[in-house]
Formats: C-alpha cells, sequence, structure tokens
C-alpha cells in the first residue's frame, strides 16, 4: 500500500490582512493538487478583495496592497465559496490536503465563511508538516517557519509569502519528512487523528514553558479548527 506521499494530494494556503486568525480576512489563496510523483495537476488562485483595508504590515509581507485588492481583486463572498467548494471536493474524495501550520489557514477560511453566511469544509484528513516536524524533532533549535524548513529539507521555495509558492514548498516539506520518517507514512485519516493529539501536547508543552515567565499564558492547542473565544466574530 502505497504512503499518503504517494498518492495524489493537495496543498492549501491563505495571504491575509492579519494575524488572527478569527479577524483575518483572505487577500490571497492558492489550492494546489499533485499526483502522486509530485507534479502539479490543478491549481486554482484567488486574489481576493477583502472589503477592508489591509494593513501595511501585511502588504509587506504578501505584496498585496488595499489599492491593488479593491482594483484587481474578485468579491469576497463569491472567492470564499469557490475556496470552500474546492477543499470540501477533495475532501468528500478522500484527499488530504496539506497546510503549513493549518490551524492558521482551517480557522481563517472558517471564520470567512461564517462571516459569509456559508458551509465550511469539514477538514479531514489534513496534514500539517508543521506539527509534524514539531514531533519527529522535539528538540531542534532554531525557527519552524516553512522559510526555514524548506531550507532543512533542501525544498525549493523563491517567492515565498506567495500562497502559491507556499502551498508547493508545504507539499515538498511534507513528502521530506514522509520520506525520512517511516512512523509518518499511515494512512491520512489516521495521521490527521494523530496530529489532533500531537498539536494538544505540543501546546500543552509551550504553555507549561511560557508559564515559568507569564503565569496566566494560554496556547490553544485545537487543531486543525479553531473557535474563537466568546463567540463568533464578524
Amino acid at each position: 500500500m502505497n504512503s499518503w506521499h504517494e498518492l495524489p494530494r493537495a496543498a492549501f494556503d491563505v495571504e491575509t490582512t492579519g494575524r488572527d486568525p478569527h479577524e483575518a480576512r483572505i487577500v490571497t489563496a492558492s489550492i494546489v493538487l499533485v499526483n502522486g510523483r509530485g507534479a502539479p495537476l490543478q491549481q486554482h488562485e484567488w486574489l481576493v478583495n477583502p472589503g477592508v483595508p489591509i494593513p501595511e504590515e501585511a502588504a509587506a509581507i504578501h505584496g498585496i496592497t488595499t489599492e491593488r485588492a479593491r482594483k484587481e481583486g474578485q468579491d469576497a463572498a463569491e472567492a470564499v465559496a469557490q475556496i470552500a467548494g474546492t477543499l470540501a471536493g477533495y475532501f468528500a474524495a478522500g484527499i488530504p490536503v496539506m497546510a503549513f501550520n493549518a490551524a492558521y489557514d482551517f480557522t481563517v477560511l472558517a471564520a470567512e465563511c461564517r462571516r459569509r453566511g456559508l458551509a465550511a469544509p469539514a477538514p479531514r484528513p489534513v496534514i500539517d508538516p508543521y506539527i509534524l516536524d514539531k514531533q519527529m524533532d522535539r528538540y531542534r533549535r532554531g525557527k519552524r517557519t516553512l522559510v526555514a524548513l524548506s531550507e532543512l529539507y533542501q525544498v525549493g521555495l523563491d517567492a515565498a509569502h506567495t500562497s502559491a509558492a507556499d502551498a508547493l514548498a508545504t507539499i515538498g516539506v511534507a513528502d521530506a519528512l514522509a520520506r525520512k520518517y517511516g512512523t509518518l507514512r499511515m494512512e491520512p485519516g489516521q495521521l490527521h487523528d494523530s496530529q489532533v493529539g500531537w498539536a494538544a501536547a505540543q501546546a500543552a508543552s509551550f504553555q507549561e514553558w511560557l508559564r515559568r515567565k507569564q503565569p496566566d499564558a494560554v496556547v490553544d492547542g485545537v487543531w486543525p479548527v479553531r473557535q474563537p473565544a466568546g463567540g463568533c466574530h464578524t
């Protein structure tokens, strides 16, 4: 039986207006589908008018200004519906979707769907190389960003913080992890369930470390979709 990294698989990435996934609006999104050899089969791209100003610090990261989004961007409700529908189709077909720090991307999408009165896809199976790397190499020092892991695992990433490049790099890093660590070569649904537990344990460990100096620190370990504190945000 082939491992998930030898089967058709997809990757999802968003660039947004901010860091808080419950408040951030999608500015660009990419979904890439590859075959068992990693060759692209489909690539979906969205440039979205989020309906709110894009902060300068966010634009400096992904390169999309408020002016460009307003001029060239797709209506947000229409784009979110298309993104959710594309992902739902892959999940229904049993195709694993990879996302780096998936709890951010899928929480952003869930919040956007709530805003638009749309049904968010149930994200399963999801594969998150951020969680996998932390689980397999727990004590390695240094950054665990997509850029850092792409360098570590020798995966090309020529245009970091563009959603298309990040999506392709996410597949590359996930594949490299599967090749290096045989214990990750399991059925996608089983790996998804394992990551739920790993994410919770990783968050608990980080929270314990933070509380040495910040007694009230809280780290949310829910994966791959987090709920906003105190109900839905708009």
